[in-house]
C-alpha cells in the first residue's frame, strides 16, 4: 500500500493543473493515467498547436444546468493568469480571432510546461496505470490499480469525458460518481460535425472542402456567425461545431448563407446594372457554383435573367438563402467530438473547491463534470480554473 495525500485520476489539463498546485502546498500527489503519454488531448488539439485559452472567457461562454456554478472558479483564475504562467516558461504563442491563443510551434511545448511544474512540485505521474476499484475508508480512500494500491486523504477525478476514444477516453469518472451516489447529467458528443441524410449527401456531392461565412441558428434560437465547411460526410466548420452543442436529434438548423448581404437589395442593384445577366450566374458570384447549380436543379433559383424575376420570386429566394434549413442525420459522435456535453451534476459539487457535497475528500474537475465551453479555448480555461480551485484545497 502506497500512502500519498492526494490521488488524481487523469493526467490531462485539469489533473496536471490540480497536481502541481497541490504539490506546491506541500501535499504529496500521485497522478494516475491509463495512457502511454500524459495530456494526449492537449497534444492533438488545435491541429497540434492547442488553443489553450481564450482571453474573453466568461460564464456566458459555457453550458451548464446551473449557469451560476462556473462564476467562482473563472473569476478566481482568469485567462491572464494562465498566460502569465506560460510566459514565465517562455512559451511562444500567437493570437487568432475571437480571443483565441495557440502555441506557435507544438502543443508539446505546453505539455512540457505542465510536466515541469509537476516535477518542481514533487508530483508523481504514473502512466499505463488502470484504476480497478475505489473504496472509501475512515481516513479517505483506497485506490487499487493494475500496478499498486494507494491510500489517500483526497481523491480527485479528472478523467475527462467520452470524446476521442482512440486516446483512451472512458466512462470511469461517471462510474465513480455513481458509485458514491452523485447524480450524472446524461452525456452526448458536443463541438462535433454533423452527418447528413443520404439524399442531402448526394445533393451536395462535389462541395467537400468548400467553406462559407454564415450565421447558423438552432431551433432554440442560439446563433453563431462563423464559417461552415462542407465535408464528404456532412457539415463541419466552427459555426457547425458551435451549434452542435445546442442541437437535438430530429431538429433542423437554420443557416443564413449570406450574412453580409441583403439579397433583396443585391438583386435590386443587379437589376440596375446587370439586368440581362442570368440569376444563376450572378448568384454564383456570391455562393459556390456547384451549390447554385443544385438550387437551380431543385427549382429554388429561377433559371432566367434578372430582369425577368417577379417580386414574389425575389422574396421567396431571399427567404430561402437567408433562412436555409437543413435537418442533420446525426453527428459524427464521440470519435471526432471535441468535448462531452453533460457529466457529473454541478449541484453535487462546491463551486469554490469542486469537492463533493456528499462525500468529503472526493473532487471532480474538468470535462468530467457538467460544464461545456464554446469552441475557442474555453474548455481548456475551465480545466485550468477548476484544477487551481481544487489544487488549493485538496
Amino acid at each position: 500500500m502506497i500512502k500519498t495525500d492526494v490521488v488524481i485520476i487523469g493526467a490531462g489539463a485539469a489533473g496536471l493543473m490540480c497536481a502541481f498546485n497541490a504539490g506546491y502546498r506541500g501535499r504529496s500527489v500521485t497522478v494516475l493515467d491509463m495512457g502511454k503519454k500524459p495530456a494526449r488531448k492537449i497534444l492533438i488539439s488545435g491541429g497540434g498547436r492547442c488553443n489553450f485559452t481564450n482571453e474573453n472567457a466568461a460564464p456566458e461562454h459555457y453550458i451548464c444546468k446551473n449557469p451560476h456554478f462556473i462564476k467562482s472558479s473563472l473569476s478566481r483564475y482568469k485567462a491572464e493568469d494562465f498566460i502569465e504562467l506560460v510566459d514565465r516558461h517562455g512559451l511562444e504563442y500567437h493570437h487568432k480571432t475571437l480571443g483565441q491563443l495557440f502555441c506557435d510551434n507544438s502543443a508539446q511545448d505546453l505539455v512540457d510546461i505542465l510536466l515541469t511544474e509537476c516535477e518542481w512540485a514533487g508530483v508523481t505521474v504514473q502512466l499505463r496505470t488502470e484504476v480497478l476499484s475505489i473504496e472509501k475508508t475512515s481516513h479517505g480512500f483506497v485506490v487499487k490499480t493494475s500496478a499498486d494500491s494507494y491510500e489517500c486523504e483526497s481523491l480527485v477525478v479528472a478523467s475527462g469525458g467520452l470524446t476521442m476514444p482512440k486516446l483512451g477516453a472512458s466512462p470511469i469518472g461517471y462510474k465513480i460518481a455513481e458509485q458514491f451516489g452523485l447524480d450524472v447529467v446524461s452525456t452526448c458528443p458536443a463541438l462535433v460535425p454533423f452527418t447528413l441524410h443520404e439524399h442531402d449527401k448526394q445533393r451536395f456531392d462535389g462541395l467537400s472542402g468548400i467553406s462559407l461565412l454564415t450565421e447558423v441558428s438552432s431551433e432554440s434560437g442560439v446563433m453563431f456567425k462563423e464559417n461552415i465547411l462542407f465535408t464528404h460526410r456532412g457539415l463541419s466548420g466552427p459555426a457547425v461545431l458551435q451549434i452542435s452543442s445546442f442541437w437535438q436529434a430530429g431538429q433542423a438548423i437554420i443557416i443564413n448563407l449570406l450574412p453580409e448581404h441583403n439579397l433583396k437589395e443585391t438583386i435590386a442593384t443587379w437589376r440596375e446594372n446587370s439586368a440581362q445577366k442570368s440569376l444563376k450566374n450572378q448568384m454564383a458570384t456570391l455562393l459556390p457554383k456547384r451549390f447554385i447549380e443544385v438550387l437551380v436543379e431543385e427549382g429554388h433559383i429561377a433559371d432566367k435573367a434578372i430582369n425577368q424575376l417577379t417580386h414574389s420570386e425575389i422574396d421567396t429566394l431571399s427567404a430561402y438563402i437567408h433562412h436555409w434549413q437543413i435537418k442533420p442525420n446525426g453527428t459524427e459522435g464521440y470519435r471526432t467530438a471535441e468535448v462531452t456535453l453533460g457529466g457529473v451534476n454541478t449541484d453535487e459539487l462546491s463551486s469554490k473547491t469542486f469537492e463533493s457535497k456528499q462525500v468529503p475528500g472526493l473532487f471532480f474537475i474538468g470535462e468530467v463534470i457538467d460544464v461545456t465551453g464554446f469552441l475557442g479555448g474555453y474548455n481548456f480555461q475551465f480545466c485550468w480554473a477548476s484544477g487551481v480551485a481544487s489544487g488549493q484545497v485538496v
